[in-house]
């Protein structure tokens, strides 16, 4: 694990864009199609570049290999259980709630790091670190928070989906040697292959009549949301750990708001600037965590 570099900020900002523009592709697919449905279809499409790559770079796929059993464990939980949590929970539950949810993963990062991981042990600056992004996401989505008995069994699904998440990071560390490309594509197979009869079982997309934009939306969720996000994603918890990895959930309600305003005419609100400004505050305590003793 190294210190982060330009290049890895760029990375964390690119990942955020992605990612900021799936919550709204997911909520466009749950009209045509079942959480099951999406999951199945993010993977499948998912796979579809990331093995394309791989053969172009004739990199190796693992996916039967004698460490079969950890690809199909991370596709299970990083992939096949969060997408069918996340995809059920938003249909009940108001965005600025989701976005606090998923924005818990740095806080359980930094708990299951300290005790799962060699390098990503408790010190205080971290601890603040990962504190005050989060508070800059409260602050930010504030306004009319409500969990009520209507909600709160689809916001415990998400947040259970965000925790998987965070599992799913700090076993795929177990096999970090590996080159990334090959563990993505890998994991994609695994959870393609779990999918399949679930997918059959519960939901039959074969007797669906889904619409355009629908359609549109899973293929982007798949391709881009899941392939090449999934791609960034394990390149930037491979060099630079799971806590700075995890602050992309800080990031993507922000560029979620951004993304907004540039297509949608959105206003930018003061909250907006301050929130944004806690979260690079916190960011930046995280990475200077690295030089501090550990308490």
């Amino acid at each position: 694990m190294r210190q982060p570099k330009l290049i890895d900020y760029i990375l964390l900002i690119v990942l955020s864009l992605v990612w900021a523009s799936a919550f709204f592709n997911i909520k466009v697919a749950t009209y045509s199609f079942g959480p099951v449905t999406i999951a199945f279809l993010r993977v499948f499409f998912g796979a579809i570049p990331v093995l394309l790559l791989c053969f172009y770079k004739k990199i190796k796929i693992e996916a039967f290999s004698k460490d079969w059993y950890w690809f199909a464990l991370i596709g299970f939980i990083n992939l096949v259980v969060p997408f069918f949590l996340i995809a059920y929970g938003v249909k009940s539950v108001q965005s600025n709630l989701a976005a606090i949810l998923m924005a818990t993963t740095p806080l359980s990062s930094t708990i299951l790091g300290h005790f799962y991981t060699k390098n990503e042990k408790f010190n205080f600056v971290k601890t603040l670190g990962v504190l005050i992004g989060f508070a800059g996401i409260v602050y930010l989505f504030s306004d009319n928070i409500l969990i009520n008995e209507n909600n709160f069994k689809s916001a415990l699904l998400i947040l259970l989906g965000s925790t998987c998440y965070v599992i799913g990071g700090v076993l795929t560390l177990k096999i970090s040697k590996k080159k990334n490309e090959n563990v993505t594509g890998s994991i994609l197979i695994w959870a393609i292959i779990i999918l399949i009869p679930l997918v059959s079982y519960f939901e039959k997309p074969w007797t669906l009549n889904p619409s355009i934009q629908s359609t549109i939306s899973v293929i982007y969720l798949g391709m881009f949301a899941t392939g090449i996000a999934w791609l960034l994603r394990f390149r930037i918890l491979k060099n630079n750990g799971l806590i700075f990895q995890s602050q992309v959930a800080y990031l993507i309600p922000i560029f979620g708001i951004i993304l907004s305003y540039i297509f949608l005419g959105e206003l930018i609100t003061y909250k907006v600037l301050i929130s944004l400004t806690l979260v690079v505050i916190g960011i930046y305590f995280v990475n200077k965590s690295n030089n501090i003793k550990i308490i």
